[in-house]
């Protein structure tokens, strides 16, 4: 058995802090000793206790804080850790500076959640010993920037199979919007951010319902454009098709209730909510964009579109729309390459072994120079 501590300085509640919650479930049932180290009043402290993991809180005001530093030594002491595994940028250098400095030399991995530009590669080269990627892309991107290739592996992020399960949830949706039974549901599931693109979509759906008039779309979500996107379906006189859900707990339930997932985002680093819709028996449309490729496989799950072109998304809505054994065909693919190889369970079993590969040889890792 080893002793794994998770740090995480952010506060709220993401794809990033999901998969940290799963990876430390997973790793606890795989027979580590897992603890969480994080904010006081984070959301992932909250959670994190609610599914038995232990949490330690330590206020990381600013990424050089001595206090911070200190008292994450001083955990790594009482634990013996043997890995600790960073997340943001915050606690990435100062838990890999208190790693490097302990004396109980634990093994320190990264992880790299995000698709966005880096600032700095002193957390990515320097600091850890080990980078982890959410996707083949982010990999390839660090590698360019220059972080030596045999520094960095991916390992996707899986989804939970047994929540995201089409023949336990009863798709209760329809009947919650009094829709019409001969209704066409498109699905978009995201933050209401700029970056998903859900302008792009609006963009499209006027075109969409000239060729598909039954068509109706539900965006699940809340966030900073609900305002804006609001204002748009007003303008356009859009309110009988296109419906705000606002933030829902029940998204395995929204995603059995529709005939397609699309999500024209302008910026994804692998993109699990199209993994969620595959886990689900759903076709997707996705863009040609980040990590995106890798999990919708053009004609076999779904389709891909250029980035940002409502024209490009509008069409290929419009063919699975109107080609309904096509997209049931690929949903049913989809079910099976989420299953293969993006399940919760792979991928904790894909950082467990990758620990204990590293620890065979902590030796030579820990007395490297950073």
């Amino acid at each position: 058995m080893f002793t794994v501590i998770h740090t995480e300085s952010s506060k709220g509640w993401g794809g990033q802090e999901n998969r940290t919650l799963h990876e430390a479930i997973g790793l606890k049932k795989l027979g580590a000793k897992v603890l969480i180290l994080c904010q006081p009043d984070s959301r992932l402290a909250l959670r994190a206790q609610e599914n038995g993991i232990e949490v330690r809180l330590v206020k990381m005001r600013k990424s050089f804080d001595l206090s911070a530093i200190w008292q994450i030594m001083r955990v790594i002491r009482e634990e013996r850790a043997d890995i600790v595994n960073t997340h943001s940028g915050r606690d990435s250098i100062l838990a890999g500076i208190a790693g490097r400095l302990s004396r109980i030399k634990p093994v320190i991995v990264r992880t790299r959640h995000l698709a966005l530009p880096i600032t700095s590669k002193f957390t990515y080269s320097v600091l850890p010993h080990k980078v982890v990627t959410v996707s083949e892309y982010v990999r390839q991107y660090l590698i360019d920037r220059g972080i030596r290739e045999d520094h960095v592996t991916a390992v996707p992020t899986g989804v939970d199979l047994s929540r995201f399960d089409p023949e336990t949830e009863a798709g209760t949706l329809r009947r919650e919007l009094n829709l019409d039974a001969n209704s066409l549901v498109v699905g978009t599931i995201a933050i209401l951010r700029f970056k998903k693109g859900h302008h792009v979509l609006l963009e499209a759906i006027p075109k969409i319902l000239e060729a598909v008039p039954n068509a109706i779309f539900v965006f699940a979500g809340d966030g900073p454009q609900h305002e804006n996107i609001s204002k748009v379906i007003e303008e356009e006189n859009l309110g009988s098709h296109v419906l705000l859900l606002g933030l829902r707990r029940d998204i395995p339930n929204v995603l059995k209730s529709i005939d397609l997932f699309a999500l024209p985002t302008l910026e994804e680093a692998l993109g699990t909510s199209f993994v969620e819709a595959m886990a689900m028996g759903k076709p997707v449309i996705g863009p040609r964009v980040g990590g995106v490729p890798e999990v919708v496989r053009e004609g076999k799950n779904g389709l891909l579109v250029n980035p940002g072109d409502p024209t490009d998304l509008a069409n290929s809505i419009i063919h699975l729309l109107k080609n309904p054994d096509l997209a049931k065909a690929m949903g049913e693919r989809g079910r099976t390459i989420a299953t293969m190889e993006y399940s919760v369970d792979r991928m904790c079993l894909r950082m467990h072994e990758l620990f204990q590969t590293l620890l065979s040889i902590r030796a030579t890792l820990t007395k490297a120079r950073p």
